[in-house]
């Protein structure tokens, strides 16, 4: 009886889910051989399946319950401690849980099997049972250490779209790019605040920075920072050939005490008339605006709208972007190579996703099996974008614990 309640106790909370492993299709006699040598494996090492049950897992493991019961005792837990432990905390149970099965399975082993038909059976089920329940144990770790993250977890990020090479159809991307991440943000009931936008007369973008906030939203979008590729017949392209353009995308962490605070007494505010294109209203008022920030000497400029006072708000936009960048790069000393790193310099071969409007093909670079198809629902922002992203970051955090596992087996 008290192993029947176990069984039940355990399986009701390893139910399976969908995941990186599929369930075991074999024989149900096979379970418990199946199950002994960790079935579930998310990737290689010397050519060797990387399983649950290895010995450099197990380290893993024990070195994530260590700092899990460690934050628990801790008595005063920043907003990061936090984040860490709600991260921890489940697979850690599971793992516990495991170890439970394990000796229970163990137990069972050392059993003789006696002449009595009917205890034969019941052995032989019972250890079928615990066999089943810990392939189950194990593919739920699995699916909980690769949707963990072994970076700082922030709030809010900064995200810039910027047209790259291409002209005036690299800023009509940039538009459409923007505005899937918009979409993507509603998706995913996250906030968005608008910091600067720089549009053009035929509806592009030459550049938006806006601020995203959301518990998961770094995580969820930090590998989305790079030169992003459109291939496509332009409306304007009278012989029908393909255009290639690029649009970069980077992503800037932003702490949860992050603030700019702009003091009028620090702004310098000049007004000019306006020059070049615009109608009647060039030349003949003073509607553009420079503002200078005496402290740092940041200059920004604005002379789009016909209004002074309109002018005004955007420059002072601008002038927020800036300190905040220039913030952050000063707080964080990898911002800026990391900015570097994501956009490198726009150029067509540095791609990390490739979208062609001929094919109806979304391709991402970094991941196997990384091609899509229905361009029209992706740029929506909506599941699709999600279901690339997350692979995309099962993919990338693949990788990072194989790093991780090699230099602790070096060790």
């Amino acid at each position: 009886m008290f192993l029947a309640r176990a069984i039940s106790t355990i399986a009701s909370r390893a139910a399976p889910r969908v995941g990186c492993c599929a369930p075991f299709a074999g024989p149900r006699h096979a379970w418990t051989r199946v199950a002994a040598k960790g079935f579930c494996s998310f990737g290689k090492i010397g050519g060797e399946p990387l399983l649950i049950s290895d010995e450099r897992i197990q380290k893993y493991l024990d070195s994530l319950r260590l700092e899990y019961y460690a934050l628990k005792v801790q008595e005063q837990r920043t907003s990061q401690d936090i984040h860490r432990m709600m991260a921890l905390s489940n697979v850690v149970e599971m793992y516990e849980q495991r170890k439970i099965v394990v000796e229970n399975l163990g137990s069972l082993k050392e059993l003789k099997d006696d002449k009595d038909d009917e205890m034969i059976q019941l052995l032989k089920e019972e250890r079928e049972a615990y066999g089943s329940i810990l392939v189950r144990l194990d593919r739920e770790i699995m699916e909980g250490i690769l949707s963990m993250d072994e970076g700082e977890e922030y709030g809010s990020l900064i995200m810039e779209v910027t047209a790259g090479v291409g002209g005036q159809e690299a800023m009509l991307f940039a538009r459409e790019l923007f505005d899937m991440y918009c979409g993507y943000v509603e998706h995913k009931d996250w906030e968005v605040e608008m910091l600067q936008t720089e549009g053009t007369d035929l509806g592009g973008l030459r550049h938006a920075t806006i601020i995203i906030n959301g518990s998961d939203a770094y995580r969820c979008l930090k590998y989305e920072g790079g030169v992003h590729r459109v291939q496509r017949i332009p409306a304007t392209e009278k012989s029908g050939r393909i255009h290639t353009s690029t649009v970069t995308v980077a992503i800037i962490p932003r702490p949860d005490d992050f603030e700019v605070d702009l003091k009028e007494k620090d702004l310098k505010i000049e007004t000019k008339r306006a020059s070049g294109a615009g109608g009647q209203h060039v030349n003949t008022t003073d509607s553009a605006v420079r503002i200078v920030h005496l402290p740092t000497g940041i200059a920004v400029e604005c002379q789009t709208e016909r209004s002074q006072g309109k002018n005004r708000e955007i420059a002072k936009q601008k002038l927020v972007a800036k300190l905040m960048q220039q913030e952050l790069e000063a707080r964080f000393t990898s911002t800026q190579a990391l900015k570097k790193s994501q956009v490198g310099q726009s150029l067509r071969n540095e791609k990390i996703r490739t979208y062609n409007f001929n094919q109806d093909r979304i391709t991402d670079h970094r991941i196997e099996g990384g091609t899509v198809h229905n361009l029209k629902g992706f740029l929506e922002g909506g599941q699709q974008l999600d279901d690339m992203i997350d692979k995309l970051h099962r993919s990338e955090r693949r990788k990072q614990l194989l790093e991780l596992i090699s230099k602790a087996s070096a060790q």
